[in-house]
This record gives C-alpha cells, sequence and structure tokens, in this order.
C-alpha cells in the first residue's frame, strides 16, 4: 500500500507518517521503481500499535522502549510494565489537575451568575490568577 493508504488505514497524517520514519519510529519503506513509498501489512500494523501508544499519552521515547520490546516475545514484561505504570501515574496526576481546574470553573461560574462584570467572579479570578502566575500551567 502506499503513504496514502496507510494514512487513512491508520488514521494518521501523512507528514507524521514521514515523521516516524525520520526518528526510527517506523522502519524506511521498500520504494517503488518511480520512488514511491510502500508499505506491508506489517508497517500498518506498527503505525497501529504507534497510534494507540500515543492516544495513551505515551512519548516518542516510551514508544520506542516498547517496540523494541515487542521484538523480544520472550522476554520478562516487567519493562513493559514499568513504562505502562510511569505512564498511569502521570494520567492519573493529569486527571487530578483536571479536577481541581473543573471545581475552580464551576465555583467561578456559580459565583457569577446574573451579576454586574464588576462583580464577576470570573473576571476577578482569572485577573488575579494572570497577576500571580510565573507562566502558563502544563495539564
Amino acid at each position: 500500500m502506499q503513504i496514502g493508504d496507510l494514512s487513512r488505514r491508520a488514521g494518521v497524517n501523512i507528514e507524521t507518517i514521514r515523521y516516524y520514519e525520520r526518528i526510527g519510529v517506523l522502519p524506511k519503506p521498500a520504494r517503488q521503481s518511480n520512488g514511491r513509498r510502500t508499505y506491508s501489512p506489517v508497517d500498518a500494523r506498527r503505525l497501529g500499535f504507534v497510534r494507540h501508544a500515543r492516544d495513551l499519552g505515551f512519548d516518542l521515547s516510551s514508544i520506542r522502549e516498547l517496540l523494541a520490546l515487542q521484538e523480544q516475545p520472550e522476554a520478562s514484561c516487567d519493562d513493559a510494565s514499568r513504562i505502562a505504570q510511569a505512564q498511569l501515574e502521570a494520567v492519573e496526576s493529569r486527571i487530578a489537575r483536571l479536577l481541581k481546574l473543573r471545581d475552580e470553573l464551576n465555583h467561578m461560574v456559580t459565583e457569577c451568575r446574573r451579576g454586574r462584570v464588576s462583580e464577576c467572579r470570573v473576571i476577578e479570578a482569572l485577573t488575579s490568577l494572570t497577576e500571580s502566575s510565573s507562566g502558563p500551567t502544563e495539564l
């Protein structure tokens, strides 16, 4: 299959596929005589693996490690478990931050109903947050 077919099948942008090739997450594909890339079902499965891992929030370094582990089917899965556990902890931390944000937004909305802008909790909270913030907050 060609790159456009792979892109549609995996739901991944063509430029993303090329990027994954450049950084070694996907192997360099075979080329037709006209220079077009040709992908196999194995390439499609690998790209599906990468996409699913990205959807779960794994960074490319972790994905590389998981792909390397996939090449060793008889090895212990301790390393894969360690990588997944670290990602689970990162997701749980992000969820905790998002829940705090939700609570703050709920409080703002509740406090700002039918008042004047000069008394609006949303405007006040965002203004005070901007004045005390040292930079953007990462979720």
